[in-house]
């Protein structure tokens, strides 16, 4: 205005005109649009950088990146700014060389790899995935949106994307529902759970990634977020699924198939996988809340040995603490901690004990006052100590997100370590707080310098806990391997833990529940997963225990657990006929491990999820995507637990392909159901034929004995099938320096005769010298067997298997008929 007054050229009338078109706001927020979803507009300018490719519509941007030929990431910014690039869930990656390109026409941008396109709609910013012969397998319903969060900043964010007609859902970890989660709306914020129930959500774990089945065509979705996220399969609309979270950025990876298991195996790619444990983590092991005094640990592995019962792992739950002060002990209750596992060890067993993030607040314990001195524990914003009430009663809890405190807490495990603890259970870590249930949202955390609320460290709080265990554990450890466990986790978690189901109940629900759960958490990139045999809380009977000890010895990680306030309940507690029927199936565990062992290999070298679901066997048969009683422990071994009381026989559903059964060495035609009889000490167990199953010699705990030769349980089939043994130390770290044997068998069977093929690859040598040959189902009458050209004798049994014995370096044997 004062430009226009100082002007003689300009008239009166005009400068009165342009006072008049001027006002001041009584209220300015009557100007402030109110808040609403905003969508992604018209894409109308894009840059590239590197593997980065940058789309605009003036305001909002979404960055496509080219991670792998079948992995593509898609970020958005809703005002053209990224958050920094950090995750806890995907280390940083080493990009493959990968030729992509960009095209653009008049309908689209197209962002291309050799295997998959990302499509971005020119008309509204949809993104949709298509494979090479351009068939879509992922597409938007509407453009990526968000909303403004008043209360906290930053933005509410979304993802909608359309559902076909018969898409079928798999994966996001531990949720107690259907296998398949088509028409679920469900949550991810880590919960303490105590007795969970059917369809109850969450759990204790926050998994976001996910699969989805349609067309025969399998491709998944990890949405990298760590704020309460939420899912919707078809639930409100059953042409949507949707994905949105409480804050943080709307980031994801699409990882194309076409098969499940190539999905699950890129999806490891970006998280990790487990590494190996020790061998004697695959034992069996026995927990509760608690074994104390010092006395009754000692009754119980008294008691496994008296009973002739495999175990390699006692837990020593909260009660061995001094007030439950973290890294202390109950000298009352164990007098000489030191003395005490070094006779355990000694019996064979393993100590492993627990380990909670809540610090007492106690000026006279040194793990309280050292944190305080050094400002590790977590803060509210108004900087007061974040407090709340657990078993020590008033607590502060450690800053996992902060790598100095990480460092802090590995070091705590030292004297632990030199104590002679094998492994550690971090527990109540989702983080638990008595009342509250976890930490108020504004609780700040370090993060690893990238700063945040509880909403955004939450769900990570856990996987960092058991991180700095793992992380101190292996560096006090030396070469040997740590075994961890934790009941929180994210993705990634696997990289540091195994984990349970937590707190679960004694009940025939829970049993189908837990069969459930762990195909789901082997799917979703935690293979190393198990439930607590028998149930937490609750009294199993005899049969309900055997029937879960059945199931438990086909999980990864087997344990028996429960509550304080119920009866024992070690495998011999029930009396006979479940004394020896369990001692049966933990003993079958110990003659398995070979090959659970090498199953663990395959992995944590190539990403194959331990437990497969039977669509992962055959996705293009839509009755699959349905079936969850039956999985197969690695390629070769189907099961099927049985999950009713008093069940005489239950079908089982066996896959394309010729299998034979455990028990009777029936050779079975697959792509059927079969009623298969289910008494007491049996379960459906069935092998696929052409399979070598290598076995050890029974032992009550891993190292019991040296191995002096391995037994292979050759099936018999009328085509080629590849079988795969891995051995190495089982207890350091040199399979890192690639001091390890893989060893690939060939089987390949023809009317009057077969062959065995033996390839080798590795570094590492196994002691023992010779195989002992067991080969099952052979349709003719053996004449001759020539093992490297060498004619050597056999022997037929009473099952009509045929046995004999040869060099473990052989290369060619040929059964003669």
């Amino acid at each position: 205005m004062e430009e226009n007054i100082l002007n003689p050229e300009l008239g009166t009338n005009k400068l009165i005109e342009e006072e008049e078109e001027f006002h001041h706001l009584n209220n300015p927020a009557d100007g402030i649009k109110p808040i609403i979803k905003k969508y992604l507009g018209v894409p109308n300018h894009v840059e590239q950088q590197g593997n980065k490719f940058c789309f605009s519509d003036g305001d909002a941007k979404v960055e496509v990146q080219v991670i792998t030929d079948e992995i593509i990431r898609v970020r958005l910014a809703p005002h053209s700014v990224f958050l920094e690039e950090f995750s806890y869930g995907v280390p940083k990656i080493d990009h493959k060389a990968v030729v992509f390109s960009l095209t653009e026409t008049e309908e689209e941008f197209k962002v291309s790899t050799s295997v998959v396109n990302c499509h971005i709609r020119k008309e509204d910013f949809f993104i949709s995935f298509s494979d090479v012969e351009g068939h879509i397998t992922s597409a938007d319903a509407v453009p990526m949106h968000w909303e403004e969060n008043v209360a906290f900043g930053g933005y509410y964010v979304f993802c909608t994307k359309t559902c076909s007609t018969e898409e079928s859902f798999f994966g996001l970890g531990d949720k107690p529902t259907e296998l398949n989660l088509r028409g679920k709306r469900l949550v991810n914020w880590n919960t303490d759970a105590y007795s969970f129930a059917w369809n109850q959500d969450p759990l204790y774990r926050s998994i976001p990634f996910y699969i989805s089945l349609n067309e025969g065509i399998a491709h998944g979705i990890f949405f990298d977020n760590t704020f309460k996220a939420h899912f919707d399969f078809g639930a409100e609309d059953a042409t949507k699924t949707s994905f949105w979270a409480d804050g943080g950025e709307l980031q994801y990876y699409y990882i194309h198939g076409p098969h499940m298991m190539d999905v699950v195996k890129r999806y490891h790619y970006l998280t990790g996988t487990h590494p190996m444990p020790p061998l004697w983590a695959l034992g069996y092991h026995q927990c509760r809340w608690s074994y104390y005094p010092e006395a009754k640990v000692k009754k119980i592995t008294t008691g496994f040995r008296e009973n002739k019962i495999p175990c390699d792992g006692i837990y020593l739950d909260i009660d061995y603490m001094d007030g439950y002060r973290c890294f202390t002990w109950n000298r009352k209750y164990f007098p000489d901690p030191k003395r005490m596992i070094k006779e355990l060890a000694a019996e064979g067993f393993k100590t492993v004990v627990i380990i909670d993030p809540g610090i007492r607040v106690d000026d006279n314990y040194s793990v309280f006052k050292e944190g305080k001195k050094n400002r590790y524990f977590c803060r509210r914003s108004d900087d007061y100590f974040m407090e709340g009430h657990v078993w020590p009663g008033r607590c502060q809890f450690p800053d996992f997100t902060n790598p100095e405190v990480r460092e802090w807490w590995a070091g705590l495990f030292d004297e632990l370590v030199q104590m002679g603890v094998a492994g550690v259970w971090n527990d109540m870590n989702e983080p638990a707080v008595f009342g509250a249930g976890t930490f108020p949202d504004d609780v700040r955390h370090q993060y690893d310098g990238h700063r945040g609320s509880h909403r955004k460290a939450h769900n990570i709080y856990g996987m960092q806990m058991v991180r700095a265990t793992y992380e101190g554990l292996r560096k006090l450890m030396k070469n040997k391997r740590p075994f961890t466990i934790t009941r929180a986790g994210y993705s990634g978690v696997q990289r540091f833990s195994s984990v349970w189901t937590g707190d679960n109940v004694a009940s025939w629900e829970h049993l189908k529940l837990g069969n459930i759960q762990c195909q789901r958490l082997s799917v979703s990139g935690i293979s190393f997963c198990g439930t607590d045999i028998g149930g937490f809380s609750g009294e199993p009977d005899g049969e309900l225990f055997t029937r879960w000890i059945q199931m438990g010895t086909f999980s990864p990680f087997m344990r028996a657990h429960s509550a304080g306030d119920t009866k024992e309940r070690e495998p011999w507690s029930f009396g006979e006929p479940f004394t020896a029927i369990n001692r049966k199936f933990i003993e079958l565990r110990y003659r398995l491990l070979p090959y659970l062992y090498s199953t663990f290999w395959e992995h944590h070298r190539y990403g194959f999820p331990i437990l497969r679901p039977i669509v992962m066997q055959e996705q293009d048969v839509i009755s699959n995507h349905f079936r969850q009683d039956e999985f197969t422990y690695g390629d070769k071994i189907l099961v099927c637990p049985v999950l009713e009381p008093g069940a005489k026989s239950r079908k089982v559903y066996l896959p394309k392909g010729k299998w034979y059964n455990y028990w009777t060495f029936e050779l079975v035609e697959g792509g059927k159901e079969i009623e298969v009889p289910t008494p007491l000490d049996t379960i459906p167990l069935f092998i696929k034929a052409g399979s070598v199953i290598p076995e050890y010699p029974v032992m009550q705990y891993v190292g019991e004995k040296e191995i002096e030769e391995v037994k292979l349980n050759i099936y018999y089939s009328n085509y080629e099938v590849n079988s795969f043994l891995f051995e190495d130390y089982g207890e350091t770290f040199a399979y890192e320096q690639d001091i390890y044997l893989e060893k690939k068998f060939v089987v390949n069977g023809k009317p009057s005769g077969v062959t065995i093929q033996q390839s080798l690859d590795g570094l590492y040598t196994p002691r023992y010298e010779s195989y002992y040959f067991n080969v099952i189902g052979i349709p003719f009458t053996p004449t001759k067997i020539l093992a490297d050209g060498k004619d050597i004798p056999f022997s037929i049994d009473d099952n009509h298997c045929l046995e004999f014995k040869f060099t473990k370096n052989f290369k060619h044997i040929e059964i003669v008929g």
